[in-house]
């Protein structure tokens, strides 16, 4: 099951309003913390060969999670 957001699009006809201009830059931060734990995850090249994935990236994500709470 995956979870797609979209920001709202914005026309020369029919501009944003701050509503829909704080709902993008939400989203946007929310896009950009996403991207990192990816980018993150990709440094582990083990990702790269299906053979045993979901073992390594749950894995690597319980790594990378230990790192987030000890910098924290």
């Amino acid at each position: 099951m995956s979870i797609t957001c979209i920001t709202l699009p914005k026309t020369k006809s029919k501009p944003l309003n701050k509503q829909q201009k704080n709902h993008n830059h939400n989203l946007s931060s929310q896009c950009i913390l996403v991207e990192n734990v990816i980018r993150k995850l990709k440094f582990f090249r083990l990702l790269k060969e299906r053979k045993l994935f979901a073992l390594r990236f749950n894995l690597i994500a319980s790594i990378y999670n230990m790192e987030l709470n000890f910098i924290s």
